[in-house]
């Protein structure tokens, strides 16, 4: 997998305004063959991790990845996964694949309808550290694969700077959007990244059409997936080392326990490209030992 290095204006992008957009993530015919698995599965009666809103109006599924061969390739991305590591760390898990289909608002709807409102994300880490305390910890990246070129159609709407809120974002008086709102005006396989702590919402779907979209998610390898807990041997079976690891799958054969997590293909692979990965506490791990005893020094 070739090795895409992160610009300094895309990490101040995404550091500052927490999000940054990627054009031509994906090709057309990896949108066709994406489309058409997404139809399968909102066309079917299955309801196994199936989430939709009241209303009608959004139908999705989640761990996508496990239901159709056609989205396994998101997962590491060439064009993509190898900015993910860099944006936040080698040592990853995937958090979530997360199908998306926004359906038309009805005809005479307002421009204003929000599906969903105006939100961070990660719930379980909402509720225990709220706004002041929560840090960035995963990041998604959401694909389109409809036309999403024009206002109103749907796409998920950023607070720029949002991120970097200690508390709830403001909307003023009579409005339905902060007044850091952006729109993303996107193509077919095009992506934006946003990291858990930036604002987003739903814009109107005032098209035709419907919306269709599918959102990867990565985090810290350990934080807990939010759609799933062990993906079954038979997808396992079909992925590389790095994806193994990022479904928290062991890729050796140490029985040994190792405070560092063990062997890490995506840390490996950084380095051979030259990603030198430095943490956000950049000191020594260890900074005393008892006598007579040698401790590992770690460079962070």
């Amino acid at each position: 997998m070739e090795f895409v290095k992160v610009t300094p204006e895309q990490k101040q992008q995404f550091d500052e305004e927490g999000y940054l957009i990627v054009r031509g993530a994906l090709d057309s015919e990896t949108v066709s063959s994406l489309i058409e698995a997404g139809d399968r599965l909102i066309a079917s009666d299955r309801e196994l991790n199936r989430q939709r809103r009241p209303g009608g109006l959004y139908d999705g599924f989640r761990n996508c990845v496990s239901m159709d061969d056609a989205f396994l390739p998101l997962i590491t991305n060439p064009k993509v996964f190898p900015i993910v590591a860099q944006l936040l760390s080698p040592y990853l898990s995937l958090l979530t694949s997360h199908l998306i289909f926004r359906h038309p608002d009805p005809p005479g709807s307002p421009d204003t309808g929000r599906i969903p409102g105006w939100h961070r994300d990660h719930y379980m880490s909402m509720r225990d550290l709220g706004d002041k305390h929560i840090p960035r910890h995963s990041l998604k990246v959401a694909y389109y694969l409809t036309d999403l070129s024009e206002p109103n159609t749907g796409v998920t709407m950023m607070a720029a700077g949002s991120n970097q809120l200690k508390e709830p974002i403001e909307i003023p008086q009579d409005q339905v959007d902060p007044a850091t709102k952006v729109e993303p005006l996107l193509n077919p396989g095009d992506c934006v990244f946003f990291e858990n702590r930036t604002w987003h919402a739903g814009a109107a779907n005032l098209t035709d059409r419907t919306r269709k979209a599918v959102m990867v998610g990565y985090s810290y390898d350990w934080v807990t997936p939010t759609d799933y807990r062990q993906q079954a041997p038979e997808l396992v079976e079909k992925l590389s080392p790095i994806e193994r690891y990022l479904v928290g799958e062991p890729v050796d054969d140490s029985e040994n326990f190792d405070f560092t997590g063990g062997a890490n293909p995506i840390a490996d692979w950084c380095a051979e490209n030259g990603y030198d990965y430095k943490s956000f506490q950049s000191r020594e791990h260890f900074v005393g030992t008892s006598a007579g005893q040698e401790q590992p020094v770690i460079q962070a």
